[in-house]
């Protein structure tokens, strides 16, 4: 068995499971009297937006927004890339194509908000007072916190003129029908994206009680901007909502159960762990590997050979000198180096594409990984304390870089394990 073809299979029919057109299909809204205007916003928003003009037929305006390198052929709709994970002018000049998209509407007319993962950053739009530069640096502070993705985008929906549902806000009295691919453990649609258009509950309070539990060290201007009144997010009580629709469309739940067929259909058992793990990546991936190996040599809690499936969205700190690689890369270096010489084969890839900054989705793995890098002249944990996971995956040929996927339902690992002998 070609256990690298295998794995990469799963991670194929995780992320066709997410594609645009199969997601899109069954949920379109009615066609509204008026006009309908689609604001696409995400690292897979161009090819939501394809697939929606290809599927709605009718007359559609409006824009899409996309990180560098992810656009999309589209029809009739404005095509707009920008910077991921740090926000640049681009995405400035971004936000303000899509707020002039939505305004002046009528009750007649349509919103239609396809919003994916990695529209945080690629449409920055600063309060008043504040500037691009000071959203780059909160951008910045909270990447390098290790805070949890609910966490950082409770804190930029405070600090922001399009966040927190201000963008449908924006767009009454037109309806706003959110489609939404999930990328955040839970599939709460209100965090994919820091919810432009979808309200939530967390409060300005909360926001500032987050940054104080976790000691998260970000700029005095941006502190100084949520300790007063204006930095409130809208209530989804507010009556601007009451006539919006919010649809998850995609997500690493059913990526994963797709995932799981495809093993069933290969003759391997798979089980799924959780579509919902968060944590610093390395102790994720050091926990999944405790798990490995009791399956390995214990046949508990699951028989081998079985494929264990995990999704989720881990976190990495940043230390004052951080490498290369992203928290997918980091999770396997973790998880190869706590199952050294085990018969176990691993991948861990981001399903948009891109793991970080880098041009990986994630890396594969397997028992002998990190003598491999040994013999290649490389202390594994030299890696580990410059935080360069890339660098060590990169050294031993077992880097995963299938390219932009054209969706983004956030991590997927799968680990195949069988009995150790």
């Amino acid at each position: 068995m070609d256990k690298r073809a295998f794995l990469t299979d799963l991670f194929e029919a995780a992320v066709a499971a997410a594609d645009p057109m199969q997601a899109l299909r069954d949920v379109l809204p009615p066609k509204p009297p008026g006009r309908t205007v689609v604001v696409a916003l995400g690292k897979g928003a161009a090819q939501l937006a394809a697939a929606f003009e290809e599927l709605w037929e009718d007359p559609v305006e409006g824009v899409v927004v996309t990180r560098y390198g992810y656009a999309a052929p589209c029809k009739h709709l404005k095509v707009i890339e920008a910077a991921h994970p740090v926000p640049d002018a681009a995405g400035l000049a971004a936000t303000e194509e899509v707020f002039n998209a939505v305004s002046g509407l009528t009750p007649g007319d349509l919103v239609v908000a396809l919003v994916c993962g990695g529209g945080s950053a690629l449409l920055p739009a600063p309060p008043e007072g504040l500037t691009l530069e000071d959203e780059q640096a909160l951008n910045q502070a909270l990447l390098a916190s290790g805070a949890p993705i609910g966490v950082m985008n409770a804190i930029r929906k405070h600090v922001s003129r399009i966040k927190g549902g201000r963008l449908a806000a924006a767009a009454a009295p037109a309806q706003v029908v959110s489609l939404v691919v999930s990328d955040v453990p839970g599939d709460d649609p209100a965090q994919v994206a820091s919810g432009p258009t979808v309200p939530d509950w967390v409060t300005r309070e909360d926001a500032l009680a987050m940054i104080r539990a976790r000691n998260i060290a970000l700029p005095e201007k941006v502190m100084a901007h949520i300790a007063t009144e204006a930095a409130a997010a809208p209530s989804p009580m507010d009556p601007a909502f009451e006539r919006n629709v919010v649809r998850v469309v995609a997500s690493a739940r059913l990526s994963l159960e797709a995932a799981a067929a495809r093993a069933e259909a290969a003759g391997i058992t798979p089980v799924i762990l959780s579509d919902a793990i968060e944590g610093e990546a390395g102790d994720v991936g050091s926990v999944h590997a405790a798990i490995a190996r009791e399956v390995a040599r214990r046949g508990r809690p699951f028989k081998p050979p079985v494929v264990m499936l995990s999704g989720g969205e881990t976190t990495v700190t940043l230390g004052e000198t951080p490498g290369r690689g992203g928290r997918n890369t980091a999770f396997l270096l973790g998880f190869a180096l706590g199952t050294e010489g085990m018969p176990i084969s691993a991948l861990a890839a981001d399903t948009d594409g891109i793991d970080g900054t880098e041009d990986n989705a994630g890396a594969f793995c397997d028992g002998q990984s990190m003598a491999r890098l040994r013999e290649a002249g490389h202390d594994p944990r030299d890696f580990v304390r410059k935080q360069d996971p890339y660098g060590a995956f990169d050294a031993i040929g077992d880097i995963f870089a299938p390219g932009p996927t054209g969706t983004n339902v956030n991590d997927f690992r799968a680990i195949f394990i069988e009995a150790e002998t």
